[in-house]
């Protein structure tokens, strides 16, 4: 996945969920935030991000902010749109019949059906953007909606699919990803519980580039 005409900014202040002020070529800019987490430890005044310009019609903005220095160091991309299509991309590499987007089980719309032969599988994909000590985190911030997704991913393995969650690390150099039981113990929890009920957990490792996050590695092909 790659990103077109990157520009280079600093990073100024956020200025709510969806929105971040940033200064290019001296000028303060207002931008849209492609991550709607806390992201406290990327988004610091003076960090180098970077954007792409929006081609979205009466966007208010015209740059999105889709990936950061933290400390200076580590190459992080935070868009939140980018590990559904490094994982699309991934998939189609798998040798699946059918591999089809947005799909409705129980009260939840996971993130691929596949099809390989008479097995069906369902996938949730998350993006890990949190390090520690070398080790990626999921969550950032609770999230109730990715308790539900597994849930429904343990309700989908027990009717007969094959079930994953998919965490697309979105930094350089992070081989897993752990959950963050501080900061959503709910959450660790519902992992456990998948582990337990046979959901595959698995991981897509990334070269993070200011213009691109390239998967390149699994922790298990299908």
């Amino acid at each position: 996945m790659k990103y077109p005409d990157i520009q280079e900014a600093r990073f100024i202040t956020r200025l709510n969920r969806f929105a971040a002020r940033v200064e290019i070529d001296g000028q303060p800019v207002d931008v849209h935030v492609k991550n709607t987490g806390r992201c406290r430890e990327l988004l610091v005044p003076g960090a180098r991000v970077y954007l792409v310009r929006s081609d979205a019609p009466l966007r208010k903005t015209s740059w999105d902010l889709v990936s950061v220095y933290r400390d200076g160091r580590l190459m992080i991309n935070m868009d939140s749109q980018a590990p559904n299509l490094v994982a699309g991309e991934w998939l189609a590499t798998q040798g699946f019949d059918e591999v089809r987007p947005e799909y409705s089980f129980g009260k939840s719309r996971l993130d691929f059906f596949m099809r390989r032969g008479e097995q069906d599988f369902l996938m949730e994909v998350k993006g890990c953007t949190l390090e520690k000590n070398g080790i990626g985190y999921f969550p950032d911030a609770p999230t109730d909606r990715g308790v539900r997704h597994i849930r429904e991913l343990i309700r989908a393995r027990e009717s007969g699919y094959d079930a994953t969650l998919l965490f697309v690390i979105q930094i350089n150099g992070v081989t897993e990803v752990r959950p963050d039981g501080e900061t959503h113990p709910e959450f660790a929890r519902a992992w456990e519980d998948a582990d337990r009920a046979g959901v595959r957990i698995a991981f897509l490792r990334c070269q993070v580039t200011p213009d691109s996050l390239v998967c390149v590695g699994s922790s298990g092909d299908f």
